[in-house]
């Protein structure tokens, strides 16, 4: 009973909610864990799920040592997999509608200033033709705010730089527009025009942007790899990742005045909250110059 639910539930996931192979992974494990619990406890099929059995997985799931995130995690995969029912007709009422998610504490992440990312980027060796590549990968990623995965997925075909935006494949295959500056232009031209022409080109990365040196598309772990390197090279002792150049992006558009929602577009975020988190820096940047600058803070 559960499992052709499942199946089911996959398919909707794929198909009308369009998530990555790994979400829909997830999802469905989540869900195999409360099929596995139900029936094992209460012997009964998806339909005759109630609120009170819900409650019993929960705190089974909490008393297993999963942390807050991972239960709000299961419990958003049970909410979706109890839509996906109602909207094939299985249930008449949603018995999650009631539930209540555990709290969970959103981690303010490392965030470097203008001058460690241009201490981190001009720590390039440029004299290296991987150097050229180098730079215009990482100001393409700062200009932009990508992902790690978008950055090395980039396609010369998703370049529109005479309009000054590219065109991006976030979570889930959506895409979205994203504008990118003079200098994050200036380099990919640059690149593509005096570096990338001389590199071989493995059969079917003719259109991938940033290439290794062997013509093939670069790794994540490569992009991890080199900021480490820079920004020790650069004498920075923050903990630093690709991410960090995404969520400095966000943070300098926020302390410029950019709408919230114009970031988020740019971010690719589903939901405003997950960009809310750079209001919550903003606040420690206003206050820190408050600070600073206010007449009865000053040292006589």
């Amino acid at each position: 009973m559960w499992d052709s639910y499942i199946k089911g539930f996959r398919l909707y996931l794929q198909l009308e909610r369009s998530l990555s192979e790994n979400s829909v992974e997830a999802y469905a494990l989540d869900i195999e864990k409360l099929s596995t619990f139900i029936q094992q406890k209460y012997a009964i099929g998806p339909q005759k799920v109630e609120l009170q059995h819900l409650q019993d997985f929960v705190k089974w799931v909490s008393e297993n040592g999963y942390g807050a995130t991972s239960q709000a995690r299961i419990l958003s995969g049970i909410r979706s997999f109890y839509k996906y029912l109602l909207l094939e007709n299985v249930m008449d009422a949603d018995p999650t509608a009631l539930i209540e998610s555990p709290k969970t504490s959103r981690k303010i992440p490392e965030v470097l200033n203008i001058h460690e990312i241009d201490n981190i980027i001009n720590s390039i060796d440029r004299s290296k033709p991987e150097g050229e590549r180098n730079k215009a990968l990482l100001e393409t990623l700062y200009s932009c705010g990508l992902r790690v995965s978008e950055l090395v997925n980039l396609k010369i075909s998703d370049l529109h730089l005479n309009e000054a935006y590219i065109k991006v494949c976030g979570k889930g295959n959506k895409q979205r527009l994203v504008p990118i500056g003079e200098t994050g232009k200036k380099h990919i031209e640059l690149y593509l025009q005096q570096i990338r022409l001389h590199y071989p080109v493995k059969k079917g990365c003719d259109d991938v942007l940033f290439l290794n040196r062997r013509g093939g598309k670069l790794s994540r772990v490569y992009i991890f790899m080199l900021i480490k390197e820079l920004s020790i090279k650069a004498g920075i002792k923050k903990d630093i990742s690709p991410h960090t150049f995404r969520h400095s992006f966000a943070t300098h558009l926020i302390e410029g005045g950019a709408d919230l929602r114009a970031v988020q577009e740019m971010l690719g975020h589903e939901s405003i909250t997950t960009t809310e988190i750079y209001t919550h820096l903003d606040d420690m940047y206003l206050r820190e110059n408050i600070i600073s600058f206010h007449p009865r803070n000053r040292k006589s």
